[in-house]
């Protein structure tokens, strides 16, 4: 029995009980990613020396970045953390074809894109994020109407600002959508 003990790592008392309080350890410094502050992130750091345990709480606050698309003003803010970076005006969706509503993830991204629908078939589409089914987020050359709800349920931006957002966005990036 001692013979199977020793070939399978535990040498020691001293090594099994420091393997041991590594794992309690690492399982009460664990917390959920969706708990506390949403736009943060914490590190603990655990070292491991043969005869002790260290740990300690290093933060380190990380700015998650967001975007918020504010329908009723037509309006798409960049956010890391709680400081805005970006403020541009959109053209949202007509009433005929609204754009939805909720909490999304950037899901794919294409530097030029054809969209395709019912009354339209658009070529390279510029910096197009694709947040939600066919809806995204992306430059408009066919038209400058911005602050006016004109598409079909995409936000719409001016090709550069589109350039900037897509270059400062990445895929899973939170998009919120409200009225």
């Amino acid at each position: 029995m001692q013979t199977w003990i020793r070939s399978g790592g535990i040498r020691s008392p001293g090594t099994f009980c420091t393997g041991v309080a590594l794992m309690v350890v690492t399982l009460f410094s664990w917390s959920s990613p969706l708990t506390g502050t949403p736009n943060s992130t914490t590190a603990t750091a655990t070292s491991v020396d043969e005869n002790s345990i260290t740990v300690s709480n290093i933060r380190q606050t990380s700015q998650l970045r967001w975007i918020e698309i504010d329908l009723s003003e037509q309006h798409l803010r960049a956010w890391e953390g709680n400081k805005l970076v970006h403020l541009y005006r959109i053209s949202g969706g007509k009433r005929s074809t609204p754009t939805p509503i909720g909490r999304f993830r950037i899901n794919s991204k294409y530097r030029t894109h054809r969209m395709r629908g019912k009354g339209y078939n658009i070529p390279d589409v510029p910096y197009t994020m694709y947040f939600y089914r066919g809806y995204a987020i992306h430059g408009a050359y066919w038209h400058n109407r911005f602050g006016t709800p004109v598409s079909h349920g995409c936000v719409n931006l001016p090709v550069e600002q589109a350039h900037h957002l897509y270059n400062w966005a990445s895929t899973g990036t939170l998009v919120v959508v409200h009225k």
